[in-house]
């Protein structure tokens, strides 16, 4: 009887240790969850609050103003997906960065190099991925984009068959669940040329074959003999106030093999064949 008692002690006790060591291991992220969760429920009230807390226009005439809800609205619709490198080591390293209120930076998906994807942002809230940026008319992409990091440092132009699979899984679901533009899947570098150089040396013609952005046709045309460089590029989206700076974020998009800011004819063949995509 001692002996059995004992054995069912110990079992007790090893059932305990193992749901302890999962605990820890399941609530690794305990912390930050609870933080995130507690800025989903302050914009919660933010959104439940009627009227709007603040949002009314007159504070002194109060009589001047009424507030009664609309039923015709929604939520942030994401109508970008921007693609960056991480330029860290690891999966780990950017969680942890994501995690960092001093390095106040995020991004709603992260893929790591085995392919594992990690969702740090809800789709329908403004991730801090985009920085000072502009496509087109659109200066705030943040607040249009979902931004998508790809574990890599930006020195090595390996991108895992593992990572780039199932990144086009997760756009494929992007692009239906939101109903994204093909011409709107594009990186870092295009919305900010004079900063950013992610993703580099990315295989942008795969992502383009599945309907992820355009690419450029095997047989190129001419361009008339006023094609207008500098117009296509701002037409496509983007920003010429640096010209060159422009120049480069294409080259490193569409040629990758040069990256000088002049266009080269061949560079123009290419502007002219992807600009008439858009």
């Amino acid at each position: 009887m001692l002996l059995t008692s004992l054995t069912k002690n110990r079992l007790s006790l090893s059932i305990v240790l193992i749901f302890l060591i999962s605990a820890c291991s399941t609530n690794k992220y305990a912390a930050t969850e609870k933080i995130y969760k507690e800025k989903v429920k302050g914009f919660s009230k933010i959104i439940l609050a009627t009227p709007p807390e603040g949002q009314l226009y007159d504070s002194v005439n109060a009589a001047n103003q009424q507030w009664i809800g609309s039923v015709n609205f929604g939520i942030r619709k994401p109508n970008f997906v921007i693609i960056h490198h991480t330029a860290q080591d690891s999966l780990a390293q950017t969680i942890k960065t994501f995690h960092s209120t001093k390095a106040g930076t995020s991004a709603h998906y992260v893929v790591s190099r085995d392919g594992k994807v990690v969702q740090m942002v809800n789709d329908y809230l403004r991730s801090n991925h985009a920085g000072v940026s502009k496509w087109g008319k659109d200066t705030d992409l943040n607040s249009s984009s979902i931004g998508i990091e790809l574990d890599n440092n930006g020195t090595t132009d390996i991108w895992p068959d593992a990572q780039i699979n199932s990144l086009i899984k997760l756009l494929t679901t992007l692009k239906k669940k939101y109903g994204i533009p093909t011409a709107n899947f594009i990186g870092h570098a295009d919305i900010a040329p004079k900063r950013k150089p992610d993703p580099n040396n990315f295989p942008w013609k795969k992502l383009a074959v599945k309907g992820f952005g355009y690419w450029y046709d095997d047989v190129l045309q001419n361009p008339p003999v006023d094609f207008d460089t500098t117009n296509a590029l701002k037409l496509m989206g983007y920003d010429t106030s640096d010209l060159g700076a422009a120049i480069i974020a294409f080259k490193r998009h569409f040629i990758q093999t040069d990256l000088k800011p002049k266009l080269t004819p061949v560079d123009i063949l290419v502007l002219y064949n992807v600009y008439t995509k858009y």
